[in-house]
């Protein structure tokens, strides 16, 4: 099960990253074209939303499920001094939980919006400020492994 997960999350990453480039250069081409938040604006932001939660919940899973849960049993708070254990166990699902409420709220602050331009706006801010914090802690080194 574990295996499947990990292969799941990864590849699911994938996908979010390349959604929301796709809703993010949208929101902005949106806000220079001055163009009309539509429908089809509408729902690639959601389904950016949408797909990224699923990533957020695949990857609870298998934080619980993953081997290297049983660290913080066995060294506690030990496991800041290594940076591998920080990463998985603090550090990636800390940044991308900051980074599905980052998105979250873009998504829900476009909402309220009632100017075209705004609702471009929040979701090209708050996306692109998620997208760049879900880089930041992605292991680079063996993702896809």
């Amino acid at each position: 099960m574990y295996t499947f997960l990990k292969t799941a999350h990864s590849y699911w990453a994938l996908i979010v990253l390349i959604l929301l480039v796709f809703a993010i250069v949208n929101a902005f081409i949106g806000i220079i074209k001055k163009r009309t938040f539509d429908s089809t604006d509408f729902r690639r932001s959601l389904f950016v939303l949408i797909t990224s939660h699923i990533q957020f919940l695949l990857g609870m899973i298998l934080y619980f499920v993953s081997p290297r849960f049983g660290a913080w049993s066995e060294d506690g708070m030990g496991v800041m001094s290594d940076p591998t254990s920080r990463l998985y166990l603090v550090e990636h699902p800390t940044i991308n939980l900051l980074a599905i409420v980052l998105i979250t709220m873009g998504w829900s602050m476009h909402k309220r919006q009632s100017l075209d331009a705004k609702k471009f706006s929040r979701i090209g801010i708050f996306y692109t400020l998620g997208f760049l914090l879900i880089l930041s802690r992605i292991p680079w080194n063996v993702w896809f492994q």
